[in-house]
């Protein structure tokens, strides 16, 4: 959902350009019979299943009742779990597509139906309340869509300006975002740290921490100092109706106490809209888990087509190249050169950076990419 910007490849691009032959998700239908099996892009499995929903949802909309419920529940929430809400049929369709989402993302079976289902613009009120037969749609994953693929109940495709919001009413099909996101970040954390790259989202540290911060001693009670955001916006843009909220994470990366790389992921669940400041006051480093007094920071979006096992294994893999030469040396584009583009629906999902965050900083820091700005200030966690 943010302004597409061109990645900047550095040293490490040519290792990174290796690792775009790795893949993820779970085979949807039987390979060509001259091709080597080979399971789809996470993008193209995330796609399919979703496309697969949509087509199911569309075609049981002719069961007068069942439209009804439907139609209940959307008028009354601003997202619905489909697959919970179905019956019968419809049911076991969308769960074996949820299953398949879920292995297409690198997520095991506890994270539940991932499925949502949400009235694709509120113009569509008045036709839908009137009793309208919806159409039902896919969430567009780019930015840049122009034109939206949206199914009746009968099969047939009409073709929608993915710009104005049509008369008729739609459904949109997509993932409950901040649930994906906060068991793919888990995913990611455990995952890194089975590769060797320490993660607070694996294992969370609260070690004491002496050090001094802003020219202040720390306390005598233990405790540690940490970044923390008071507040944050990022640019506006423009994008299609058919189009969902930001799911925003941060990967905060440095050289922990031990001297190796690591990785904190950080999930900004409440970062949804562009242009909008908020004011969240969310730990974003413990500086008790690095060993040097800087840090970056690169801000992502999940936008449905992450494998988080795989990028923590192209994370892992660049990262655990670069050793500790006894001063502070930026991962940013580390990062980002691990990520392979075919990755990434939007291309690429890269929101903004920050270089070298200081123990001591207080006050605006923009991002690298000028997407953004937060507003950070040391803070003491003081230990019960």
């Amino acid at each position: 959902m943010r302004p597409r910007h061109p990645r900047r490849y550095g040293t490490l691009a040519a290792l990174a350009a290796s690792l775009v032959a790795l893949t993820a998700g779970q085979t949807l239908g039987a390979p060509p019979a001259s091709a080597a099996p080979r399971s789809p892009a996470p993008s193209s499995a995330v796609s399919s299943a979703e496309d697969q929903a949509a087509r199911a949802i569309a075609a049981s909309l002719t069961d007068t009742a069942w439209r009804t419920r439907v139609r209940k529940a959307a008028l009354a929430s601003h997202e619905v779990a489909v697959t919970p809400l179905a019956h019968g049929s419809l049911k076991s369709a969308l769960a074996a597509a949820d299953r398949r989402i879920a292995t297409a993302k690198g997520l095991d079976g506890k994270v539940g139906s991932l499925l949502r289902l949400r009235l694709g613009d509120d113009s569509m009120r008045a036709a839908l309340t009137a009793g309208t037969t919806p159409w039902v749609a896919v969430a567009a994953s780019d930015d840049d869509t122009t034109a939206v693929t949206a199914y009746d109940s009968h099969g047939r495709a009409h073709t929608l300006d993915a710009r104005t919001a049509p008369a008729h009413p739609v459904y949109v099909v997509d993932l409950d975002g901040s649930k994906a996101l906060a068991a793919g970040l888990e995913v990611l954390g455990a995952e890194l740290q089975r590769r060797g790259v320490a993660s607070a989202a694996a294992a969370p540290t609260a070690a004491p921490d002496t050090r001094k911060a802003a020219g202040q001693a720390a306390s005598a009670t233990a405790g540690f100092w940490t970044t923390r955001i008071t507040s944050v916006e990022l640019s506006d843009d423009e994008e299609p109706w058919v189009k969902g909220d930001a799911e925003i994470y941060t990967l905060v990366t440095g050289f922990g106490q031990d001297g190796k790389v690591r990785v904190d992921p950080v999930d900004m669940p409440y970062l949804d809209n562009d242009g909008t400041v908020y004011r969240p006051n969310q730990i974003l480093v413990n500086w008790s888990n690095y060993k040097y007094d800087l840090a970056d920071a690169v801000m992502m979006e999940e936008d449905g087509s992450t494998n988080y096992r795989d990028l923590a294994k192209a994370i892992a893999t660049v990262l655990l190249t670069v050793a500790d030469q006894g001063t502070y040396i930026p991962l940013v584009n580390a990062v980002l050169d691990a990520i392979p583009d075919d990755w990434w629906t939007d291309d690429p999902d890269y929101v903004d950076s920050w270089y070298t965050l200081a123990q001591s900083d207080n006050g605006t820091r923009n991002g690298a990419r000028g997407n953004g700005w937060m507003t950070v200030e040391p803070y003491f966690v003081q230990q019960f």
